[in-house]
């Protein structure tokens, strides 16, 4: 298995980090150019959504598949194997991942946008926000997490371990847990719909990230790929994110502007969920004295959002101008600067773990 301080010193972690840093300030700077370009320069959204198939946006499928690409392609399945090093650790990521946040994100949203802010939202717009909070919730953190890591000097190769299995779950969970949540809330969405935004936002780029990582390595050596590939690659993500961000809010700039106080009520039940699964995943493993090392990024992956791909399903599902994107941007927006503040308590209250 790799060593855990090489792998904190990539060059890839670095700029994933450099971004991650500065990422609220370019989705806040992503929703006023967009909103500006759905005010004065209408034509070009437009253009760009009647570029069609089967009622997928080719355009913003592209760039999608730019986000999540080069997070895929870092995952390394045959990390898996490192469960033995430490598997409490990993049972209680996986348990709180899938079992636990789904649902309580669940929960927590329909209580606070549909009884709590009931009086500010309306019914079928709070039930497309809720639809958005759910996708966020089926979709826990898989490339910022190693930032996570890095940030709380967490043991990068069993994170990698974390993110792997993370993803392989992924694969089968996700669409059940969606469709089951999406149910009890009774906003209709067909099987078929669901399971091809899984083929093509999660089965496609990590097969594409598997096949391009193993013949690279096995082609160029793991020290070119994690210093040469990686760095070049990994700046295609943030660039398609805020081009897809400055195309979502080109579409939602009617709605925000006629509602600018529906931000802050979306971003209440994301906040809370997030503090409440981290205090929980961290917590149940420091009572089962699990090293800091271990615990800190694995409460990191479940509270935070593989937003990426929450961003993509409810473009798919719903559509550009859809609460449920919103919802799923007002994520991206309150997620960094929330796990910033979360790193910075759990590197505080690292002595109160035994390792």
């Amino acid at each position: 298995m790799a060593d855990p301080t090489q792998m904190q010193d990539t060059p890839s972690t670095e700029s994933m980090g450099l971004f991650g840093r500065f990422l609220s300030v370019w989705v806040a700077l992503a929703i006023i150019g967009g909103i500006l370009i759905g005010q004065f320069a209408p034509a070009i959204p437009e253009t760009l959504a009647a570029y069609e198939y089967a009622q997928v946006s080719i355009p913003v499928a592209i760039l999608i598949w730019g986000m999540i690409f080069p997070m895929m392609v870092q995952i390394d399945f045959a990390a898996i194997l490192g469960v033995r090093k430490e598997p409490k650790g990993l049972f209680i990521t996986t348990t709180v991942n899938w079992l636990i946040k789904p649902f309580s994100m669940f929960a927590i949203s329909w209580f606070f946008l549909l009884v709590v802010f009931k009086p500010f939202i309306p019914e079928a717009l709070a039930y497309e926000y809720l639809a958005g909070a759910i996708l966020l919730g089926a979709a826990p953190c898989t490339a910022m997490v190693f930032v996570w890591s890095y940030l709380t000097r967490g043991d990068a190769a069993y994170t990698l371990v974390q993110v792997s299995l993370n993803n392989i779950i992924m694969l089968f969970a996700f669409a059940p847990i969606v469709v089951l949540l999406l149910g009890i809330s009774n906003i209709p969405v067909p099987w078929d719909t669901v399971a091809l935004s899984v083929f093509l936002y999660i089965v496609i780029p990590l097969g594409a990230g598997y096949i391009t990582r193993t013949t690279l390595i096995k082609h160029k050596g793991l020290e070119w790929f994690d210093q040469v590939f990686m760095p070049k690659i990994g700046s295609v993500t943030p660039v398609a994110l805020i081009i897809t961000l400055l195309l979502l809010f080109a579409f939602q700039g009617e709605v925000i502007l006629a509602n600018p106080l529906h931000i802050g009520l979306i971003a209440v039940p994301l906040i809370i969920q997030t503090v409440l699964i981290f205090l929980l995943a961290y917590y149940w493993a420091k009572s089962w004295k699990v090293p800091h090392r271990i615990a800190a990024p694995g409460a990191m992956i479940g509270a935070s959002n593989f937003f990426e791909l929450a961003v993509a399903a409810a473009i798919a599902l719903f559509g550009l101008q859809s609460g449920a994107a919103l919802a799923t941007v007002v994520g991206v927006l309150v997620e960094v600067p929330l796990m910033l503040a979360l790193v910075k308590y759990a590197n505080r209250t690292r002595n109160q773990f035994s390792q």
